[in-house]
């Protein structure tokens, strides 16, 4: 029953001085809204990347030439001048564990239409990339091994690159100049992709495919491509995977500093590490608002006490003991937190939810983010709380009823 009674009196206390409240609460309110608002934010955008990627598929493996050093006097040779078409081939009979190759060249090029032109990224590939990066078409066609055999002079188009080519045409079957300078060349539109978005660094609604022999044979006239995407058989056998290609390519170039493997089970992993780090390292610096907020419950506090020192003085002289008066104003700080932190839950949670919306990534938020926000808040109020709760409770009566 005294402690219901200590609690009636700190609420009443604390109603007395609505703005004292208020501005007692207010650091705790952002301080937790911050926290929040940075983990949520921070999870939808995490959980959206990790979406992407999984819907690569994590069996998909990244070959890629390395760094090569030249020694003695030579000069070192171009990274790009590593991997040749047949390579593919040759990773595909030779590493059981895998089940598709696609060998690629990648650039950025102007692409025109009439009097309109925009930079687009191309990717040069066979027709294994559409199966691997799981691409679907709005309308058209792919182009077929046929293709690839005759060189032929097509292209498959991203969503965004039809739109802000064609506008309302129909872009099947429109030409489209693509190249630098004066080194340009005319590609018949067969297809449409679907929207896809950005994945890792690829975008592949603004990204124009054409048949990589087009490229080799007609365009840039090389042996070499830039790099493979290949995919294991399955998720479990993608390490089997990584280590039968670097085994084969460490037969075929006798240095390793000649290619990198890297599989989207170990990005994964990586991406995950490196947003879990950024959303810890945010969370901590939206922290320090709480600890702002508790030096200000302790300072409003001490006001508090200051003001009723008499009041204390005569409660003391009435009997109430040292443990009664530092309950109250242990309690008048925690409610404050408690109360400043559901305040501060809520404003984060509106406010994520708008940002997130904004942003067109998922609202995710933990309960465990939630609890933790709470319990911080609450913990900050009875640490402030302390001092000023211990100072008020050792007070003498005498001179409490004595001060002016």
């Amino acid at each position: 029953m005294i402690f219901l009674d200590i609690i009636l009196v700190s609420l009443k206390s604390l109603t007395n001085n609505r703005l004292r409240t208020f501005l007692s609460m207010l650091g705790i309110i952002i301080g937790v809204a911050a926290v929040i608002a940075v983990i949520a934010i921070s999870s939808g955008a995490e959980e959206q990347m990790l979406d992407r990627l999984n819907n690569l598929g994590t069996n998909l493996i990244t070959i890629t030439p390395g760094t090569s050093r030249g020694g003695g006097g030579t000069i070192s040779q171009d990274v790009g001048d590593v991997f040749t078409y047949e390579t593919a081939e040759q990773i595909l009979s030779l590493c059981p564990s895998i089940e598709k190759v696609d060998p690629y060249i990648s650039s950025r090029v102007l692409a025109i239409y009439g009097n309109t032109n925009l930079q687009v990224s191309t990717r040069a590939s066979s027709t294994t990339v559409f199966e691997i990066s799981d691409l679907e078409l709005e309308m058209g066609r792919f182009f077929t091994d046929m293709d690839l055999e005759d060189s032929k002079m097509i292209a498959v188009i991203g969503s965004t690159v039809a739109e802000d080519l064609f506008g309302s045409t129909n872009p099947i079957g429109q030409k489209v100049k693509v190249g630098s300078g004066n080194n340009k060349f005319s590609l018949t539109v067969v297809g449409v992709l679907a929207e896809k978005g950005q994945v890792m660094f690829t975008n592949y609604d603004n990204t124009i495919f054409l048949p990589i022999t087009t490229w080799m044979n007609r365009f840039q006239r090389t042996d070499f491509v830039n790099g493979f995407t290949a995919q294991a058989r399955s998720r479990e056998e993608a390490d089997d995977a990584v280590a039968q290609v670097e085994y084969l390519l460490y037969q075929k170039f006798k240095d390793l500093d000649k290619f990198k493997v890297s599989s989207q089970a170990a990005m994964l992993s990586m991406a995950t590490d490196m947003t879990n780090t950024f959303k810890i390292l945010l969370a901590g610096i939206a922290s320090i608002s709480l600890l702002v907020g508790g030096i200000g419950i302790m300072n409003i506090t001490l006001v508090s006490v200051t003001e009723r020192t008499r009041e204390i003085g005569i409660r003391k002289a009435l009997g109430a003991k040292r443990r009664v008066i530092l309950l109250q104003f242990l309690i008048e700080a925690s409610i404050v937190s408690i109360v400043g932190g559901l305040f501060g839950i809520a404003f984060g949670l509106l406010g994520s939810m708008a940002i997130s919306k904004v942003g067109g990534w998922p609202f995710v938020i933990s309960s465990s983010a939630i609890l933790i926000s709470i319990g911080f808040s609450t913990l900050i109020g009875i640490f402030f709380g302390i001092y000023p709760a211990n100072k008020a409770a050792g007070l003498d009566p005498v001179d409490a009823l004595s001060y002016e």
